[in-house]
């Protein structure tokens, strides 16, 4: 066989040797996490990648390990810079020495140390990208804009099931006494994929019909809220048509969810509250406005009572006077009538005396008795013009002492003025 044939141990000791000589000094190295899991024995295992494009395989993958007795360094760190928190899809600059390990055969990085401003950096750098972008679409106030109901009592929840943030934001509501009915979603509310969860998750209660729905979310470390910092997350809120609260548990930092939700709170439990004092507020108020009106209803009804007497009183008076006009009216009417009596009967005797000597003036048989004559038809009209007549016509004609009868054989008309009378056989 021709050349130096090694072992693989040897072959491993010659490359860790190489190593050794190309890296002789620990190398800071930038990537993102991604399989991230920690061992029993207080050691951490992950990748460092460099993505490529969107569906394409990494560029590059290095294999890291972080010791526990390096840990304890890495942790003193990133909570020196306000709570770092690794998790996948951060993305991270570490130093650490390049080694190969024997047993697998696995080249890997030894991690010793990281540089937590260099992620927080990253972090806020597309913070600000995001918010400048979401303030030139106008979408950092739409939620806002959005009524809250006066009483929303029907909530849609957002938060990781059976967590402190449910169950801290559910007991403030239950403490008020209220009669809250809530519809939850379980989300994801840290780590790589978290944001694409809680926008589902947002979705779905929305479209139940809630008068508004609470995110809410526990404390941690500045990187595990960075979900919260998310482009897909913030879009979701703001293209939603109902209110959305947040409850995010950090303190002194503002997340990009927080700016585009309709109100924004410190703690899952100060989310509540503020529900909680929106729905008392309206209690109060309605309470206000019906003390109100009892008091208004009240007063109207004593001025409408000192009112009424008054105009009581006035029609007591009126009506006495009118009584006593009455009376005079009454006693007036009785001394005429006690007079007009004899002075009616007077005048009626007059009256009668005259008509009397009118009829009997009128009576035929005077007429009759000073030589005139009354001449009827056979159906006993009084005939007074010759124009009454036709020849032929029967005629009876009483005088004073008797009657007599005849017929018409021939008329003649006279002028006005002829004296002649008619001749009747």
């Amino acid at each position: 066989m021709d050349g130096l044939t090694l072992t693989v141990p040897q072959l491993a000791a010659g490359i860790r040797e190489a190593l050794a000589t190309w890296f002789a000094d620990e190398v800071w190295v930038e990537g993102e996490i991604a399989s991230l899991t920690r061992s029993r024995a207080g050691h951490v295992y992950f990748q460092l990648v460099e993505p490529g494009p969107p569906g394409a395989p990494p560029e590059a993958t290095i294999d890291v390990a972080l010791f526990a007795n390096a840990r304890q360094n890495v942790n003193a760190l990133l909570r020196r810079e306000g709570g770092v928190r690794m998790t996948d899809g951060m993305r991270i600059r570490i130093r650490g020495r390049v080694d190969l390990y024997p047993p697998q055969g696995r080249l890997q990085l030894r991690m010793t140390s990281i540089d937590p401003t260099y992620t927080l950096a990253l972090l806020a750098t597309e913070r600000d990208r995001l918010l400048a972008t979401l303030r030139a679409e106008g979408l950092i106030t739409r939620n806002g804009s959005i009524a809250l109901a006066p009483v929303p009592l029907r909530l849609g929840l957002v938060t990781s099931g059976g967590s402190a943030a449910m169950a801290d934001f559910v007991d403030e509501l239950r403490a008020s006494g209220f009669s809250w009915h809530i519809v939850h979603a379980d989300a994801r509310v840290q780590g790589d994929g978290a944001d694409r969860s809680i926008s589902r998750a947002l979705a779905t209660v929305a479209a139940a019909g809630v008068d508004a729905v609470a995110l809410v979310r526990g404390g941690g470390a500045r990187t595990d809220l960075a979900t919260f910092d998310s482009e897909l997350l913030a879009r979701t809120i703001s293209g939603l048509d109902v209110p959305v609260l947040t409850g995010i548990g950090h303190e002194t930092d503002t997340s990009v969810a927080d700016l585009v939700a309709h109100t924004a709170s410190k703690t899952p439990t100060a989310c509540a509250a503020t529900l909680v004092a929106r729905v008392r507020r309206f209690l109060e108020r309605n309470d206000v406005t019906w003390t109100a009106i009892a008091t208004r209803a009240a007063a109207a009804a004593r001025s409408r009572g000192v009112a009424l007497d008054e105009r009581a009183a006035l029609v007591a008076r009126t009506t006495r006077a009118r009584l006593t006009l009455g009376e005079h009216a009454l006693t007036a009417a009785e001394g005429r009538l006690r007079r007009e009596p004899a002075q009616s009967l007077h005048r009626a005797a007059l009256r009668l005396d005259t008509a009397a000597a009118r009829i009997d003036a009128a009576d035929p048989r005077r007429t009759l008795a000073r030589g005139w004559s009354i001449t009827r038809t056979a159906s006993g009209t009084v005939v007074r013009r010759s124009a009454d007549l036709a020849p032929g016509d029967q005629l009876v004609t009483t005088f004073a002492d008797g009657t007599a009868h005849s017929h018409v054989t021939r008329v003649e008309a006279r002028p006005p003025d002829a004296q002649e009378p008619l001749h009747a056989d």
